[in-house]
């Protein structure tokens, strides 16, 4: 897990030997430490780690305590002392030696992983064979002990080490590198020592529910692991969301306080929950991050035109201009220093007036110049720029701006460019999170029923829709239509378990849940009646009395249309029943449709055999029965 042979504490926050400690404190832990190493007094403590496929446990993470109520119990302190007092090998020497022995007497099931650090990896008595003959005395074989790195100083000599995992690995180990994303190298070693094993740092699997950062971070090392043929092992779970999201990514392997505790005599079976949890269908949902938390900048607008010269002449401007049609601007640049900007309608305009070429044409062309051009830095945000623009000048709009990097001259960019730019980035990020309720929206939503339909889990996609919004937006305005609005998706979202449901929000008054619940129908009906209670005060007096209201339909008739609704077509998905989230997304909305046929807040339930289309699914399956309340 983390440390030489040790509890959870990363090494990297034991301070270094140098650190100056108190006299009497140094003497005492001197006294103590000589005790521990001539008595043995170590105790090994031993951790499960199970496969996420089955729940069964692989192997056990050996780890070690000082003497109960002694300063020196807590492995930090036994190794900072060690350190200090210039012990640390012949430490790590007896700690390995009382975990070997304490694994074989006890006849734990699985692997052994064997906490080393790099530097006793390379030291003579280890490379010639003590451990090696310690496990031939036990009978323990040497391919059920995996050598677990862990990192306390930087690594310099790698060709050294690459030669030592070769020679151990020759002897039947396996390798392991502990708290990848924590400590000095470990990319840099996972790269040198292609390890069997991976261990990912407690940092990024604590939260990793709640957290998009660490959840890439984790779905990347995985990726990077299946193409090295190694397998990933997640440190510190400690929550049962975390294990479930874990699973959904395939990682392998995974330990932490969730599912043991380190232990003197630890379990040979993970906990009945643990295994029912990893044996439970369905998939984890993702946390959701904004597809705009990627600053776009100024740089992304860069184009390159020719530059010229203050001292270039209008006569050699001209020509410039009159060569390249589609060149609108020339940068003025001195030294790698922007000055301005000549723009070429306003230049041949005033050039081509009666006498101007004679006049001005082999004078410097900074007659010609706007002096004072627009100048951004290449880290500006879009949205700065566009705020700029908007302040600035009219001739900003028409000349574009210069883009800079530390204030020397990198090219140009225009307003055209920035506007399609910005309207990209705002289609994008609707498709990731609707802006006005910031709920997932359509890649995130089809994504996740792929996800679901590569699980061959079982779901129901439920497709929620309003019903006469577009009448009550023409009586009440924009401002109360959008109250209807998040009025539904908190309705939605509490309706919802957030750990195994997903809300996404199509756009406009279309929203979709998609349920792995088993209660889901009671959600639903839960939720449809509570929008009939809430959405009551959205009316005026009036309307509430008359139970609706007179406005025109899409064909410009005047009609009375009731209260606003919700209506609900839910489509239980079985494993194989549909190919794509395009399928899928027909069936639903086929089922919305059948819930609008009548008034009132609807739910409508596609009941087909589980197994219908298993064979050949429709590209647009067809309702065979169903059930309207």
């Amino acid at each position: 897990m983390h440390m030489s042979l040790t509890a959870p504490h990363p090494v990297s926050s034991i301070p270094c030997a140098c650190h100056e400690v108190d006299r009497s404190s140094h003497e005492d832990h001197a006294a103590l430490l000589d005790a521990i190493l001539t008595q043995r007094s170590l105790t090994a403590f031993f951790q499960p780690i199970i496969e996420f496929s089955g729940g069964r446990i692989f192997g056990y993470e050996g780890l070690i305590r000082g003497p109960a109520d002694t300063p020196l119990h807590a492995p930090i302190h036994l190794f900072k002392a060690a350190e200090a007092l210039g012990r640390l090998a012949e430490l790590e020497r007896l700690c390995r030696h009382v975990v070997v022995e304490s694994f074989a007497a006890q006849q734990l099931p699985g692997r052994l992983f064997l906490n080393i650090s790099p530097e006793c990896l390379l030291q003579r008595d280890f490379r010639e064979g003590e451990t090696l003959r310690l496990l031939r005395r036990l009978e323990l074989n040497p391919s059920r002990v995996i050598i677990e790195l862990t990192e306390s100083k930087p690594i310099y000599d790698y060709k050294l080490l690459r030669e030592a995992a070769r020679h151990y690995r020759g002897m039947g180990f396996e390798i392991a590198i502990d708290d990848l994303g924590e400590g000095f190298s470990s990319l840099r070693l996972w790269s040198e020592l292609r390890p069997e094993f991976v261990k990912i740092d407690m940092h990024f699997i604590q939260g990793i529910n709640h957290d998009p950062v660490k959840l890439q971070f984790v779905r990347s090392i995985q990726v990077i692991a299946e193409c090295m043929g190694a397998r990933v092992i997640a440190e510190g779970i400690e929550t049962p969301a975390e294990l479930n999201v874990l699973k959904t990514i395939g990682l392998a392997l995974g330990q932490g306080f969730h599912i043991a505790r380190p232990n003197q005599a630890p379990p040979l079976q993970a906990p009945e929950k643990v295994v029912a949890a990893l044996g439970q269908s369905g998939i984890a949902v993702y946390p959701m991050g904004l597809a705009s938390n990627k600053t776009v900048t100024a740089r992304k607008l860069l184009k390159s035109v020719p530059v010229i010269s203050p001292l270039m002449t209008a006569n050699e401007v001209f020509s410039i201009f009159s060569q390249d049609a589609d060149l609108n601007v020339l940068p003025v640049v001195s030294h790698g220093a922007p000055l301005g900007l000549i723009n070429r309608y306003r230049f041949v305009d005033h050039y081509a007036r009666p006498y101007q070429r004679e006049l001005h044409g082999s004078k410097p062309c900074t007659r010609f110049m706007d002096h004072h051009p627009l100048i951004v830095e290449q880290s500006m945000s879009l949205a700065q720029l566009s705020r700029l623009i908007a302040d600035g000048s009219q001739r900003h709009v028409a000349d574009g701006f210069i883009i800079t990097g530390q204030g020397y001259y990198l090219g140009i960019g225009n307003s055209q460019d920035l506007i399609r730019e910005i309207t990209e980035q705002q289609i994008l990020s609707a498709r990731h999170a609707n802006p006005l309720t910031l709920l997932p929206g359509n890649v995130p939503i089809n994504e996740h029923i792929e996800r679901l339909l590569h699980s061959r889990s079982r779901f129901v996609t439920c497709y929620f829709d309003l019903d006469h919004f577009k009448p009550f937006n023409d009586r009440y305005g924009f401002r109360r239509g959008d109250d209807i609005i998040l009025l539904t998706a908190r309705i939605l979202s509490e309706a919802s378990d957030p750990e195994r449901d997903f809300l996404g929000h199509i756009g406009g008054d279309d929203f979709v849940l998609l349920f792995q619940s088993e209660d889901w129908e009671r959600r639903c009906r839960l939720a449809l009646a509570r929008f009939d209670q809430e959405i009551e005060t959205l009316f005026d007096a009036q309307d509430l009395k008359a139970r609706g209201f007179e406005g025109e339909d899409r064909q410009g008739n005047m009609l009375f249309f009731p209260l606003t609704s919700l209506s609900a077509g839910a489509v239980p998905v079985a494993p194989d029943a549909y190919r794509s989230h395009y399928e899928v997304a027909a069936a639903a909305g086929e089922a919305k449709k059948q819930a609008k046929i009548l008034s009132g807040s609807t739910l409508f339930i596609e009941r087909r055999h589980p197994d219908a289309g298993k064979l050949h699914p429709p590209v647009f399956p067809m309702l065979s029965s169903g059930e309207i309340n």
